[in-house]
């Protein structure tokens, strides 16, 4: 009996350390590495929402009214310059134009009447200058006749591709009416808006470089083949955005752009004196990003940062954050709002250069 109280005993006390250590095991505080933000001058690339455009991009409109007797294209076509593209019925012009031209050959058989008499005296040089000026005005009808029937019959001004054609055979178009567009892809510009600050950044580091490509991201994520290039900066800013428009252009030899798509052009950004920290210091709770902030008791607190862009492991902050403030960096993950921890503290140009490493 003494041998069953004793080994029961032994392993009341046996289950008791065991509950001990790992109640100690358990209640271990955990060492975190900490870091605060950075200050360096450095660059990144920044995506600018951008409209594209045609290089050139026009509205082909009647000229003349009447029934639309043929046409020559499709939607979508490509076309060259000169191309025939619609007909308007033309016969009350070419009506115009045969009785101008009959009028012109009588004006022209009576002056060469009146100049044969004016040389034999038979009547006076002034008869022969009216005449003359009937002439004129006739071949100038015949000028104008010529005119009006040429804008039965439009043309492409440029090479280019053919939008929407809303009229059909048969329709009566009444002049200036639309009869569909012309776009000149071949080369496209992307128009996208930039800050004041960013703007004053780029016009200082410009000069310090020798051209300025940029990229384009297409809708569905890839990137352009061709690089484009930053050709122009408008004059004057826009008050209500405080923004400037930029404009870049680029080469589209696949005719993947079309005029009207959406884009994002990627602009490298130059930063001085810029505050960075390390994108794994970070968590996202609906699409707000944190990080936990350790106070001078060492108790860290969650704090909501604002993310000017992003580079390569790294963060360039806007707002939230200051470069005195010591922000968890390994270990993000088991930390809790309110935790006292205990941590290493790693300076700052130690982080960027391990994450320069983990790069290489």
């Amino acid at each position: 009996m003494k041998k069953i109280i004793m080994i029961t005993g032994l392993l009341a006390a046996s289950f008791l350390v065991s509950c001990n250590s790992k109640k100690e095991e358990k209640e271990a505080p955990i060492k975190y590495t900490v870091t605060s933000p950075a200050v360096i001058d450095t660059s990144f690339t920044k995506q600018y929402v951008s409209q594209i455009k045609s290089v050139q991009n026009i509205e082909i409109r009647a000229q003349e009214k009447g029934f639309l007797q043929k046409i020559y294209v499709d939607e979508g076509q490509y076309v060259k310059q000169g191309q025939l593209l619609f007909r308007i019925m033309p016969k009350m012009y070419e009506a115009e134009l045969l009785k101008a031209q009959a009028e012109a050959k009588s004006a022209e058989i009576e002056f060469q009447n009146t100049k044969n008499l004016a040389d034999k005296n038979i009547i006076s040089k002034n008869e022969q200058a009216v005449a003359s000026a009937n002439l004129q005005q006739a071949r100038a009808q015949v000028a104008v006749a010529k005119l009006y029937l040429s804008f039965t019959e439009i043309r492409a001004p440029f090479s280019g591709t053919i939008d929407r054609i809303p009229k059909k055979l048969g329709s009566l178009i009444d002049e200036g009416e639309l009869l569909t567009s012309l776009s000149d892809n071949s080369e496209m510009f992307a128009y996208f808006n930039v800050s004041e600050p960013e703007y004053l950044s780029y016009e200082t580091d410009i000069k310090n470089r020798a051209d300025t490509k940029v990229n384009l991201k297409l809708a569905n994520g890839d990137i352009l083949k061709q690089a484009g290039k930053v050709e122009l900066v408008e004059g004057e800013f826009d008050n209500e955005t405080g923004n400037i428009a930029f404009r870049s252009r680029f080469p589209n030899p696949d005719k993947l752009l079309r005029n009207g798509e959406t884009g994002s052009v990627m602009m490298v950004v130059p930063l001085h004196q810029a505050l960075v920290i390390p994108q794994k210091a970070t968590y996202e709770i609906q699409d707000k990003k944190y990080v936990f902030i350790v106070n001078k008791n060492n108790v860290i607190k969650s704090r909501e940062i604002v993310v000017k862009g992003e580079m390569p492991d790294l963060y360039v902050i806007e707002s939230g954050i200051t470069v005195n403030d010591k922000i968890v960096f390994d270990g993000i993950q088991k930390a809790n709002e309110n935790d006292t921890i205990q941590y290493d503290f790693l300076k700052p140009s130690k982080v960027l250069n391990s994450l320069r490493l983990h790069a290489e």
